[in-house]
């Protein structure tokens, strides 16, 4: 089988030039960006073709050359990509499963610890001048997240990953997952109303899907705790971002930790920006040099074995 190989938009992982996409396969095509519009004539002739997070609706799908064989999601969410529109043209999909892992979960945690010491406010008042956390008492809540209830959202490898260090930092677990568990040492498997309710942290790990876009909206954002904080670093779309602003400015929710956002990157106008209990991150879970080093080699990896006749980590 031929290996030629179209890589979409390389500067959305490769932003820094530090990633060597050419290993990939032994022809490789690098666009560092491509509007919709451009799709399909980057993808004349081309065997292999590589997206990061790049929409590519059913009717592009659809119109797709018989050349093209497989579509390499540079991540582990594949919602970007119309599933049923690839299998109906034979073409196949895989992604990355667990790649980021750890960097996405310590992320979250960081998040946790942050918010549980107001770092965001003390640091802004550093940065208009305030100095008086060090001349007075300090001027900000310090709460501790030993003995915390820690809500996990979705139980797949980076939520494990979270309930992991959660534990270590003698926190207690209530999760929800979609299949159900039986319940482990420190973890409660229970409702997702019971993990909203209960919980002092909670922290998002489900895929987007029709069933949980907008998961988390003015209903299920209510049956938090007002002292409770919203930690997504999964998919922003997951959370029903003007309920989420409306909560914070009425102090039905102490604070929110996001790495992703429904658009990306938020509009300029957008509240979130300026909101001292929230801590906005460039979805930088998975940015780090090490995870897209990983990234890129499992991608090498699957493409190696799609030629190969042996698909791994297929979705489609």
């Amino acid at each position: 089988m031929n290996n030629r190989t179209v890589v979409l938009n390389a500067a959305r992982m490769n932003y820094d030039g530090k990633l060597d996409l050419s290993v990939l396969s032994s022809q490789v095509t690098q666009y560092e960006a491509t509007d919709e519009a451009d799709i399909l004539a980057r993808v004349q002739g081309q065997n292999i073709v590589v997206t990061k997070e790049l929409p590519v609706r059913g009717e592009i799908l659809a119109r797709f050359p018989d050349s093209v064989k497989l579509i390499c999601e540079a991540g582990t969410g594949y919602n970007n990509l119309d599933v049923d529109a690839a299998r109906a043209r034979g073409i196949t999909i895989c992604n990355i499963p667990a790649y980021s892992t750890q960097r996405v979960a310590h992320t979250a945690i960081m998040m946790i610890l942050n918010l549980s010491s107001s770092m965001q406010r003390q640091q802004a008042m550093l940065t208009r001048g305030d100095r008086s956390n060090f001349t007075r008492f300090l001027q900000v809540d310090h709460t501790e997240v030993n003995g915390k209830i820690l809500g996990i959202v979705g139980a797949g490898h980076i939520g494990r990953e979270v309930i992991k260090i959660g534990l270590a930092l003698g926190m207690k677990v209530l999760a929800y997952n979609r299949s159900p568990r039986p319940d482990e040492e420190g973890v409660h498997f229970t409702s997702l109303e019971e993990v909203l309710r209960n919980s002092d942290y909670v922290s998002l790990h489900c895929p987007l899907t029709p069933q949980t876009r907008h998961l988390i909206h003015a209903e299920t954002l209510a049956l938090m705790k007002p002292s409770a904080f919203l930690i997504n670093t999964a998919r922003g779309a997951l959370v029903d971002e003007p309920a989420l602003i409306a909560a914070l400015k009425a102090g039905r929710l102490a604070g929110a930790g996001l790495d992703v956002q429904e658009t990306e990157p938020p509009q300029p106008d957008s509240p979130l920006y300026e909101m001292e209990q929230v801590i906005l991150t460039p979805h930088m879970g998975w940015k780090g040099l090490e995870t897209r080093q990983r990234l890129v080699t499992i991608l090498a990896e699957n493409i190696s074995h799609f030629l190969g006749g042996d698909p791994i980590h297929v979705v489609s």
